[in-house]
């Protein structure tokens, strides 16, 4: 997994409006109008919100006649548990890597 794929999906939990939006998908899928009457918050900023979650992968989205429906994929959260194991799971030495000779 690449860099910016990593920083993607980090954007994605860092913002605790996107906290509340995975809060409010874990019980399954949830039509815009939904998430905005929980939310409390504009329709610009909803989908400033969702297009960062679905750009990370975190979330899908689908149309259904002029509302969008979002939910929790899978895939994503798999691809968010390797990206935190391969932090998690670093190699545990205690050697300092140093570039200053001294």
């Amino acid at each position: 997994m690449d860099n910016k794929k990593m920083a993607a999906m980090f954007k994605a939990f860092c913002d605790e409006n996107r906290l509340q939006i995975l809060e409010l998908l874990r019980d399954g899928e949830r039509c815009a109008c939904s998430i905005l009457e929980e939310m409390q918050i504009t329709q610009p900023t909803l989908s400033h919100h969702m297009k960062i979650l679905c750009d990370s992968g975190v979330v899908v989205g689908r149309k259904e006649g002029k509302w969008m429906h979002y939910s929790i994929s899978d895939k994503g959260l798999e691809e968010i548990r390797e990206c935190l194991d391969y932090f998690a799971n670093h190699s545990g030495g205690t050697e300092e890597k140093s570039c200053c000779k001294g």
